[in-house]
């Protein structure tokens, strides 16, 4: 059975995306069976993956809305053939209307992910930068949590929002609800302020924070222009590293 993780932070542009785009595809070079599902409707994983926009069928957003099942709209062996893909378009900006009388609407994602489940050893998700219904069926829908801090000072004044949800979700919806690791994003060893930011990370959440930190790196940056994850565009750069190194800590975690 997967491991069904949530790449969640209510705070935009702390490398959620880039996280889950090259996670998957380093775990997918480990030879692991890996399922990126965008939930995000900017669809940035999507196009990070190498989706081409134009030959898109069915999106997470009917499969949400309960219209079409989760293999009806993966995408399969993307760059990797262990890696699938389940891609995300705007339009998933309506699930949040559609859903909003439906009943049990905060498990459509969970019903969903069950129907494959036990075809992949990760599946990854995209969460939005919100908590919203859309983060909340994605919450309800995992084992257990990675969030990617940035090592900025609102990164970490942020946090304590997103742990009160993720106690509300425990309580309510999803009581098997973890938190597999908190990943340090954009660090810079030359500031003060990293450093500050990721000791007070190390202390609070002890052993969950990821020894592996993801610095800054311009081809990482750069990667998603050209819809490669970084191992495909260029596999001896720094953020490269990092995040085969991610990959390999989760493997060991999860065993």
């Amino acid at each position: 059975m997967a491991r069904v993780i949530a790449i969640a932070n209510q705070k935009g542009g702390v490398g959620k995306t880039t996280t889950a785009v090259n996670l998957a595809a380093s775990l997918a070079a480990a030879e692991r069976r890996v399922l990126l599902v965008d939930g995000d409707p900017q669809g940035n994983a999507t196009s990070g993956a190498g989706v081409d926009r134009a030959s898109i069928g069915p999106t997470i957003y009917e499969v949400l809305i309960g219209e079409r099942r989760m293999a009806d709209a993966t995408i399969r062996g993307l760059n990797f053939k262990t890696l699938d893909v389940v891609p995300a378009t705007p339009d998933l900006a309506g699930a949040e209307v559609e859903l909003v009388e439906r009943q049990g609407r905060e498990r459509m994602m969970r019903a969903a992910i069950a129907q494959v489940r036990d075809e992949y050893d990760f599946v990854l998700i995209d969460c939005p930068p919100s908590l919203g219904l859309i983060t909340l069926n994605m919450l309800a829908a995992a084992d257990a949590l990675l969030i990617p801090l940035q090592c900025e000072y609102y990164a970490l004044e942020g946090l304590s929002q997103l742990l009160n949800t993720v106690h509300l979700i425990q309580r309510s919806v999803n009581p098997e609800l973890g938190i597999d690791g908190v990943l340090l994003t954009m660090y810079d060893n030359r500031l003060n302020l990293s450093r500050q930011v990721a000791a007070e990370a190390r202390e609070y959440f002890g052993g969950q924070v990821f020894e592996t930190v993801v610095p800054r790196n311009v081809r990482l940056a750069e990667a998603p222009s050209f819809g490669r994850p970084i191992i495909l565009y260029d596999v001896a750069s720094v953020g490269a590293q990092a995040y085969i190194a991610v990959a390999k800590e989760l493997i060991a975690r999860t065993r």
